[in-house]
């Protein structure tokens, strides 16, 4: 069957967003079905509106599609009404851009960016009429791939995948789709599906579950082994060295509906060397790599002409980093050739870095919001977690805001992290009153949106090794802000639910003993778990009963330094020496400078790859520019302890 459009076409009209399923976007592909082209379902499992905007996808949208040996098309999770709709009508999942059945594809490829999103992927792979287990699916099924940040310890998902990328897709993707076709080619023999798996073990950065062993005595992970000898004992992770080389995607997809993030993004950079210890993000995707500047300027204008927005967004770990990011902005927002005034946002604004002049050129289009991410109500705790911002760098950025035209702003925070007491909790409040009073001395109706996150702890982080607090701790300390902020003007407060924090840090750090309790969750109807009105902890905590695990064990115990840990045959690139001496750093509150301006600190990123980081000059940039070249580290030394700011006035920088 080519297409199940008119099948599914007279069945759009009982759903709601319709819209989600039709294709049809400016920039989508009608690739041509071949024997001798191996075929990508590229698939978010997620909604249309949260997936669509997803970069990672679409860039290998693009780049598989520019292959004459290959070619890809989209999905993303349908929701449950009209999950409803093809089961009674006995209908599989489909492809958004011909509408193809998801089971005439060669690879189901999942991008996980959440752990909440993982009973999903199962129902996906049921939908399009796959066995759910690798294990009993034939020659002629799909292999089910995934990729993304939550990769990084596959281990819960390992029953059901045939494979996981570990880092940068754009090359890899290249060789799978290589290894795939030959196996095409021998017509995918009886025993030939073992065969291409071992095959694609052998391709540096892809994991194969099935071709490893592992060993556990009584509740602890003894070993993960490979089976054969020419499976690698450790999978490293692939790392684009040159952005420069990697310009997509060159036509991002214009949506027919409302989605989040509607606008053009460009990635203005990957990796981070801030060093917060609680972000895996910035960890795992080590060493910093910049887009050339006349690049990004290209592709902001070519974008812009091409898509009809009139917003865009610089996306990165932390974009006012990016070297000439006031050019950047200023350019955008001057373009003497827009039809209309271009806004900016810098989605991830690190507070040190925000000065007035990127202010400044804000404020020349629409305004957006503004979001800064403190993270830790005191100078303390932010030695903890190693995100080394002065409580005079919020007060400088949001003067900065304030002054320049802005009323509203949100602050983000995590609670839960090591070493926290009442103390550090309760500061978050008043860090947020404090910056209503800045604000109040530009506007009348300065406002602060404060929102809390429970700490879940992650793989390749230092925090690796920290208890989780229980849903009683972080409900506590969600209370007592309630309570501080109930009278104070000008803030609102909000919070995730630290039930679905829980099951966050359980898929987390799980092993392959999670495999059952997701297919259980799954099976109980349990999708949709990132969303508030399907979340339902009780399916979660019954099946780990049911299983015999205990949610303790593997969410709120600490650690120990020679634990054999679930993600330890997955390399980030980054020293076990390194994480562990950063995590007894912490508990010493001992801060570590952002390496890209003082010695390195040896933690593999760099070495590890045979590249540096591709930043500004080596020296502290001043009053926000930057210029261009590659910062060359020393190897072996750590940097100083940082020693507590001398207290200064509201307003002020020191």
């Amino acid at each position: 069957m080519n297409s199940i459009w008119p099948q599914l076409e007279p069945l759009l009209a009982t759903v709601q967003k319709p819209a989600r399923y039709i294709g049809c976007e400016d920039g989508a592909q009608h690739p041509d079905h071949h024997p001798d082209r191996v075929a990508w379902l590229l698939i978010y499992p997620d909604t249309y509106e949260i997936g669509l905007p997803n970069q990672g996808l679409q860039i290998l949208y693009e780049i598989l599609n520019e292959r004459p040996d290959a070619l890809a098309e989209r999905t993303y999770a349908p929701w449950v009404d009209l999950e409803a709709v093809l089961r009674a009508h006995d209908l599989p999942l489909f492809s958004v851009d011909t509408h193809r059945p998801a089971g005439a594809f060669d690879l189901l490829a999942f991008n996980l960016s959440a752990e909440l999103v993982y009973t999903n992927l199962l129902n996906c792979i049921d939908l399009a009429g796959v066995p759910v287990r690798a294990a009993e699916r034939r020659p002629e099924d799909p292999l089910v791939l995934a990729g993304g940040h939550c990769t990084y310890n596959p281990e819960p998902l390992a029953d059901f995948l045939d494979a996981v990328v570990v880092g940068d897709g754009e090359e890899v993707v290249g060789e799978i789709t290589e290894v795939v076709r030959e196996w095409k080619a021998s017509g995918r023999t009886e025993g030939s599906r073992e065969h291409v798996l071992r095959r694609l073990a052998q391709v540096p950065g892809v994991y194969v579950p099935s071709m490893y062993d592992v060993a556990y005595e009584g509740e602890r992970l003894v070993s993960v082994a490979p089976r054969h000898p020419d499976v690698p004992a450790q999978v490293e992770k692939r790392t684009i060295a040159d952005l420069a080389d990697w310009p997509y995607p060159k036509r991002q997809l214009v949506p027919l509906t409302e989605v989040v993030h509607d606008r053009l993004n460009v990635e203005v950079f990957r990796g981070c060397t801030r060093g917060c210890r609680f972000c895996q993000a910035g960890m795992i995707t080590r060493p910093v790599r910049e887009r050339p500047a006349v690049q990004v300027r290209s592709m902001i204008r070519e974008g812009l002409r091409r898509t009809g927005y009139d917003e865009v967004a610089l996306t990165s770990l932390s974009t006012a980093d990016f070297s000439g990011i006031e050019g950047v902005v200023a350019d955008t927002v001057g373009d003497p050739g827009a039809a209309n005034p271009v806004s900016v946002s810098l989605p991830s604004l690190r507070v040190d870095a925000f000065t007035v002049g990127i202010a400044a050129q804000l404020q020349r289009a629409r305004r957006t919001g503004l979001t800064f991410a403190p993270e830790a109500g005191t100078w303390r705790m932010r030695q903890v977690i190693n995100k080394l911002i002065t409580d005079d760098d919020l007060y400088g950025a949001v003067e900065s805001a304030y002054s320049q035209g802005w009323r509203r702003m949100k602050l983000y925070f995590l609670t839960g992290l090591p070493t926290e007491t009442d103390e550090d909790t309760l500061a978050i409040a008043e860090l947020a009153r404090r910056c209503v009073e800045v604000g109040s001395r530009h506007t009348r109706g300065a406002s602060v949106t404060v929102s809390v996150g429970g700490f879940v702890p992650k793989p390749f982080t230092p925090f690796q090794w920290f208890g989780q607090n229980t849903v009683v701790e972080l409900g506590r300390k969600i209370n007592l802000l309630r309570d501080d902020l109930r009278r104070s003007r000008g803030v609102q407060l909000k919070w995730h639910d630290p039930k679905a924090t829980l099951v966050e840090g359980l898929m987390s750090r799980g092993d392959r003993r999670l495999g059952p309790v997701i297919e259980d969750v799954w099976r109980a109807g349990g999708t949709f778990q990132e969303w508030s009105e399907h979340f339902d902890e009780q399916l979660w905590l019954g099946a780990m009963a049911r299983h015999g695990l205990s949610v303790d064990w593997y969410v709120h115990r600490h650690r120990t330094e020679d634990e054999v840990l679930p993600w330890g045959h997955i390399s980030a690139g980054l020293h076990h020496d390194f994480l562990w001496q950063d995590w007894r750093d912490a508990l010493d509150e001992l801060g570590l400078e952002d390496c890209r301006w003082t010695p390195c600190y040896d933690c593999g990123a760099c070495t590890g790859y045979g590249i540096e980081h591709v930043v500004a000059s080596a020296t502290p940039p001043a009053g926000g520019s930057q210029g261009t070249g590659q910062h060359v580290t020393d190897l072996g030394r750590r940097g100083p302890r940082l020693s507590p700011p001398v207290p200064v006035e509201i307003g002020t920088r020191s």
